[in-house]
């Protein structure tokens, strides 16, 4: 990411690549953990209805803010490479269309009784992403016309696993959108709300309180279901305003970032997420005894008590890393966050495997501390492989 910050020339910063790197490397861990047995409760997902918010459920709301946080570099870097704003929408609607996409076919990947199997659909899936949304080289004659023609391919393998879905009796549902579907739609509805207050930090704050309100008013029953001016909620958006609200306060940190972080006097910025953190924490008290904490209803109380923590909590990071240069602490973690949707992409592949040839854990590593263990290890080893695949050019990018 290069945003302009205060006394300084357009550099890198390496909190956003590590905060999103630490959040991907943990979103694989918390993937992984259903299924044990005998680990800590607050490690896991609360229950719907369960007044709690385990530390599983803390996970993707980082990588909204996370992806909040892209979208003000993504957008000025592409004008500042000559984009006209026709074309920058163009490449947000697509980027939603592919996240969106995504999303529905892992949420339909289920298999049919005695067809295609769940395994071989999601193999195949995969196969597909990687053909339609893959990083392919620059090229000219034949490797030109063989890039065009794998990205045809992965359309045609999409397009067949729908058709052979209907002709089964089990069309494409959208029960819900799915993560990468949400993923999309906050980020559409981020990308949409910056285009037009750009760098503008009074319109973003102005945006930001107006979202967070959506959220808030959204969950309650300030305006009954009855009446005609919940049309303010804008009822047409999918998803809930409350993971839009995530989204949208990682666009303002980075506008925050972009006026007032300089790795000579970081004082100022920091303070300034610290406060933001005591307000969210004020809010998340004040309005828990109205709303349960709960990632599943996604609930104002779980968006305060989140944002109470992810704004210091950012500051924390931008101080060791930009400021301090403790950057190559997290090297190892690295490719998760320069190749994300590669690295999210890639456990579907070896679950299905997996299941296939009948590969099972000892016991002893399904339960407990082993078990944890492993599933760390495994997060890591998926890191790895991303950064492998990575050097050999193999990439997933929307």
């Amino acid at each position: 990411m290069y945003p302009i910050m205060k006394n300084l020339a357009p550099q890198r910063v390496a909190a956003v690549d590590v905060f999103r790197a630490l959040t991907m490397f943990l979103m694989l861990f918390v993937n992984d953990i259903p299924g044990l047995k005998n680990i800590p409760h607050w490690l896991e997902h609360a229950e719907m209805n369960e007044d709690m918010m385990g530390f599983s459920d803390t996970i993707f709301p980082a990588f909204l803010f996370c992806m909040g946080m892209s979208v003000s570099f993504a957008i000025q870097n592409r004008y500042r490479k000559g984009d006209t704003t026709l074309q920058v929408i163009a490449h947000v609607f697509w980027r939603t269309v592919a996240l969106i996409a995504m999303g529905l076919f892992s949420l339909n990947s289920g298999g049919i009784e005695g067809g295609l199997s769940h395994q071989w659909f999601t193999i195949l899936m995969v196969i597909g992403f990687f053909l339609v949304w893959a990083v392919y080289p620059k090229a000219e004659g034949s490797k030109k016309h063989l890039f065009i023609a794998m990205k045809i391919v992965g359309v045609a393998l999409l397009a067949f696993l729908i058709l052979y879905k209907d002709l089964n009796g089990k069309p494409f549902h959208q029960g819900w959108w799915g993560i990468l579907g949400l993923i999309g739609w906050t980020y559409v509805v981020c990308a949409g709300i910056y285009l037009f207050t750009r760098e503008n930090l009074r319109k973003n704050v102005i945006a930001w309180l107006v979202v967070v309100l959506l959220a808030v008013i959204s969950h309650s029953s300030l305006i009954p279901q009855e009446y005609g001016l919940r049309i303010i909620l804008l009822p047409f958006i999918p998803s809930d305003w409350t993971l839009h609200a995530f989204g949208m306060s990682g666009v303002l940190t980075s506008l925050l970032m972009q006026k007032y972080a300089d790795r000579e006097h970081p004082r100022k910025f920091i303070t300034i997420l610290c406060v933001l953190g005591v307000i969210m924490l004020i809010a998340a008290l004040c309005s828990h005894p109205y709303w349960i904490i709960s990632k599943i209803q996604a609930t104002p109380s779980w968006l305060f008590y989140c944002l109470a923590a992810f704004f210091p909590l950012f500051g924390l990071f931008y101080w060791l890393t930009d400021v301090k240069g403790k950057t190559p602490w997290f090297d190892i973690i690295k490719p998760a966050g320069t190749a994300t949707l590669t690295c999210y992409i890639i456990p579907y592949l070896w679950y299905s495997i997996q299941q296939l040839v009948g590969l099972h854990y000892p016991d002893v590593l399904n339960a407990g501390t082993p078990g944890l263990l492993r599933s760390l290890i495994f997060s890591l080893i998926i890191v790895q492989l991303t950064g492998l695949l990575v050097k050999a050019k193999i990439k997933l990018k929307v």
